[in-house]
């Protein structure tokens, strides 16, 4: 790699490189004299999932109320705004912007007055075809309020010819292309719905009532949120099901069938916390055995086994245990790095990633280390990385990657730049490790990635990142709202 590709590298962005951001997480909460506050819960064990905004609308059988702000869940929702948000039922949305401008105005839940009456949504994902669909709602009458394609679901449900709402939602679902998990209310319902192929994750559980009283439906992003809830996880939402949830009990029905299960496999690799069960398979799992193939693949003499924290970690506890060498937190992440932390010294190279993680020399120094993290975006986080190890005295770092070369853009709801600043979509490994300055670099193998998320759960995965085939019959970019890349 010539100078002219490095420094393309460095001007890709401003903040470094940023690791892929998901587009976001949402919670239903149906039957719970406190709703908001198991939404809050909720939305907190999400937070991971999306940190530029979050909202959460409650309704009780007459009035529906949202409240949403830009920021964290606990800066926004304090006691006092909770206090705001009565009713027995809840929906809440904590997200990241793919697909919209990132502002208020496309915060969710959206609410939406619609002749089939009020409808607050929360949505995961991006729609395909969003341009085509939003040119015949505009023409039919339909007017937007944001630029989010969240609401194009809640248009193409108000302008259904369906007569019943339940009717509506199935019909409006089966005509939106690409990814979504969504959680919808009205005045007295819950609705749960998953895109045909599964792209995003969509849980169920439940609450025992105490006193005589019936149980909470909860559904979410991840099963982690449960947790804080005493929620027992029941099931995944199916691909293509729609589940409604009244006071008379849980009614589901299939929108859509037959099309090919295609999950995201980087909710395994990155985006969901370990202690979530995603797609009916473990994430810890998943991801100590990424590490252990990665071991398996393509290890080397070595004195430590140290991960880029946090996303290296558990894909590093499996290859130390494959491998045989010990494992270190040679790097000291510190968790109190604000998202408005203003560098004081711009200039100083480096700073930002010295900001968030500091060597710790005495284990570094002098042994051959090998450093394991779950991606390369574009390359310069990686470089910084390692040139700060090398720094504290490590004799040699070498840097193995718990997952493929991404080489293209998602189109399902992730945020990833472009496939000219993907680095492995424009150079061959020894050209990154060169860039990045390691000693040497491996990414694992698609098949050994694939077989470690299989599990024996039957999953199906979406794995277009590294191979720039996608499941969706035809993606038309221009109908595509870019993806900001994240400063």
């Amino acid at each position: 790699m010539g100078n002219e590709d490095i420094s393309r590298y460095e001007r890709s962005t401003e903040d470094g490189d940023p690791k892929l951001r998901e587009e976001c997480g949402v919670v239903a909460v149906h039957g719970h004299p406190d709703a908001s506050r198991q939404a809050y819960l909720a939305l907190y064990a999400l937070q991971h999932r999306g940190q530029e905004s979050a909202g959460i609308a409650t309704a009780d059988g007459t009035h529906l109320s949202n409240i949403k702000g830009m920021g964290l869940v606990a800066e926004i929702f304090t006691d006092d705004v909770l206090a705001k948000l009565k009713g027995d039922m809840a929906i809440g949305h904590t997200r990241y912007s793919t697909t919209g401008d990132s502002a208020l105005l496309n915060a969710q839940p959206i609410r939406v007055e619609s002749t089939k009456g009020l409808i607050a949504i929360a949505h995961n994902g991006n729609l395909v075809n969003l341009g085509n669909l939003r040119t015949q709602l505009e023409r039919k009458g339909a007017f937007f309020q944001t630029t989010s394609d969240s609401e194009i679901i809640v248009q193409l449900i108000a302008h259904s010819q369906a007569t019943t709402l339940v009717d509506a939602i199935a019909d409006s679902l089966s005509q939106v292309d690409g990814a979504f998990s969504i959680v919808m209310m009205t005045r007295d319902r819950i609705f749960a719905a998953r895109d045909p192929r599964g792209f995003r994750p969509l849980s169920m559980g439940r609450i025992p009532g105490t006193d005589g009283n019936p149980d909470t439906i909860v559904f979410a992003s991840e099963t982690c949120a449960f947790d804080l809830l005493r929620a027992k996880f029941e099931r995944d939402v199916a691909p293509g099901e729609l589940v409604m949830v009244t006071k008379d009990g849980v009614t589901s029905r299939q929108f859509s069938s037959g099309i090919p299960q295609s999950s995201c496999i980087f909710e395994q690799v990155y985006f969901a916390r370990p202690d979530s069960k995603i797609f009916n398979r473990w994430v810890q799992e998943s991801r100590e055995q990424m590490g252990r193939q990665l071991a398996r693949e393509s290890h080397v003499p070595s004195d430590l086994v140290v991960p880029v924290p946090d996303s290296g970690v558990t894909a590093a506890i499996g290859y130390a245990a494959e491998s045989g060498v010990p494992f270190r937190f040679g790097l000291i992440r510190n968790h109190y790095v604000g998202r408005t932390f203003i560098e004081p010294e711009q200039k100083v190279r480096d700073f930002g990633v010295k900001l968030k993680l500091n060597p710790v020399r005495n284990l570094l120094e002098g042994r051959r280390i090998v450093l394991i993290d779950d991606s390369i975006i574009r390359g310069t986080t990686s470089r910084k990385i390692v040139r700060m190890v090398r720094a504290a005295g490590a004799k040699e770092v070498h840097l193995r990657i718990s997952c493929p070369p991404t080489i293209s853009p998602c189109f399902y709801g992730v945020d990833t730049p472009r496939k000219s600043e993907l680095i492995a979509a424009n150079n061959s490994i020894e050209e990154i490790r060169q860039f990045i300055e390691a000693d040497s670099l491996a990414y694992l193998s698609l098949d050994g990635l694939q077989k470690a998320c299989d599990g024996g759960e039957g999953n199906h995965y979406c794995i277009a990142c590294y191979t720039g085939e996608y499941p969706t019959q035809w993606v038309d970019v221009e109908d595509i709202l870019p993806a900001a890349v994240a400063r």
